[in-house]
């Protein structure tokens, strides 16, 4: 296939939401709204925990401290910084696809191993997986993947006997699976299963690029992949397991959107594969279930009910699997209601976090997808009916997400597979200032990494 660098990246999409001055002043003044609304959210945060509520922030809105430092990676990241600005517009006007997606690839890991590097590997990278909270714990109480399935409800609740550790309780048993199948191939411990998240979650702007090629637009997709290249968000992608849902909800997608727009046997085993694994990213954590708005989104843009049909079949064979099992996903979304309620969410006033959650966001998202966001609200069409409502799937799935109450702080991690595609609005920003906005989404993300110790 050709390679347009402007197919639909040209004067109609540099004069989306306006062009020249005018443009760059709103998405300035967008840019401004997001700064104000962190800087409210600080204030008001510093205000409630010194009025003795106990929000469980040290540096709201992120769950984070301060902690100015440098590390291993400092010199990496930077360096890996300066190629995707100076090279990388290039690139994604000139290289092949398949090329494109694999430098691609290696680029985002290489950018969010060596931000988790700043920390050093022990505390950046194995370290993170391996807490008393965190799924590792768990796995050695596991010695057979059959029995941990039809016992896993009754050991959510902290009143049940022999508890699970907090993460595995309180997330359907897909993401332990994971960690037990990696430790019985010898990939066991924190520094395997934190690469293995990275790797992952390093693929998902490769897959949303596949996504909003399949369903229209490759000149958007390459327009925004550098931008997917450089998230801000790779600082909590490297190392949390949201960074590895991240990358398996993205593939679910973008296997739905081939199936979709393709014909034949393979459009069936696209979207079989896609559905299969939508059905096992709603039990890596239940939050996920909220992805199925892409699906909606996949449907509307294509207008075919018999790939859709396939994709269901997928996702049911794997929900009737875990159920087959033992595990019944809504035994265990009840059950994690009562745990949540009786979390640190009761101590976090929703009137708070219902607008401090996108405060948090805002730091996964970084100015050049304010912009974004901006150019594409003002002018929906600028793009191809896919990327926009890929688009509109993630924000809707971030708003409904805020609305219920069941995501109050941590959001800057918690909501990585619904950010991750909101780096595709990037592709509005007007092309001769696109190192400009890159280097902006690079410097906010060595200045939290190197400023901040953040949890995850």
């Amino acid at each position: 296939m050709s390679t347009p660098a402007a197919e639909d990246t040209g004067s109609d999409l540099d004069e989306a939401g306006g062009g020249g001055r005018r443009g760059l002043s709103l998405d300035l003044l967008a840019v401004g709204g997001g700064v104000l609304l962190v800087l409210t959210a600080a204030l008001v945060g510093w205000d409630l925990i010194d009025d003795g509520v106990n929000i469980f922030l040290w540096f709201p809105p992120l769950l984070a401290s301060w902690h100015p430092h440098a590390g291993a990676g400092t010199v990496a990241a930077v360096i890996v910084a300066a190629v995707v600005v100076l090279y990388g517009p290039a690139a994604v006007a000139r290289m092949r696809w398949r090329w494109l997606l694999v430098v691609a690839w290696l680029m985002s890991v290489a950018w969010t191993f060596s931000l988790a590097m700043v920390d050093g590997f022990r505390d950046g990278v194995a370290g993170r997986l391996e807490t008393d909270v965190e799924y590792l714990r768990d796995v050695p109480r596991v010695d057979d993947i059959g029995v941990m399935l039809r016992e896993f409800s009754e050991h959510i609740l902290y009143t049940q006997p022999e508890p699970w550790g907090l993460h595995v309780g309180a997330h359907p048993p897909g993401v332990l699976m994971v960690f037990v199948w990696l430790d019985r191939l010898g990939l066991g411990g924190g520094g395997a299963a934190g690469v293995f998240c990275i790797l992952v979650g390093g693929s998902a702007c490769v897959a949303v690029a596949i996504a909003v090629r399949a369903l229209g637009s490759e000149a958007t997709a390459r327009a925004a992949l550098p931008f997917g290249v450089l998230f801000p968000g790779a600082v909590w992608v490297g190392v949390s397991a949201d960074g590895m849902f991240a990358g398996v909800l993205a593939w679910a997608v973008a296997m739905l959107a081939l199936g979709a727009t393709r014909r034949g046997w393979r459009a069936a085993l696209f979207a079989v594969a896609g559905g299969m694994l939508l059905g096992f990213t709603v039990h890596l954590s239940y939050g996920l279930v909220l992805g199925g708005v892409f699906t909606l989104a996949v449907l509307a843009v294509t207008r075919r009910i018999g790939p859709l049909l396939f994709g269901l079949l997928g996702f049911a064979a794997v929900v009737g699997a875990f159920a087959v099992s033992g595990f019944w996903w809504l035994t265990g979304y009840d059950l994690v209601k009562i745990i949540y309620a009786d979390s640190i969410a009761k101590t976090r006033p929703y009137a708070y976090f219902v607008w401090a959650n996108l405060a948090a966001l805002t730091f996964a998202l970084g100015p050049a997808a304010l912009a974004g966001i901006r150019r594409l609200a003002a002018r929906p069409r600028a793009v191809p009916a896919g990327a926009a409502l890929l688009c509109a799937a993630a924000l809707v799935a971030v708003l409904a997400a805020d609305i219920s109450g069941l995501s109050k702080a941590e959001v800057e991690r918690i909501w990585l597979p619904f950010a991750v595609w909101l780096m595709v609005p990037c592709a509005l920003l007007l092309r001769r200032q696109t190192r400009a906005w890159l280097a902006a989404q690079a410097a906010l993300t060595l200045a939290v990494v190197h400023l901040l110790w953040t949890v995850w």
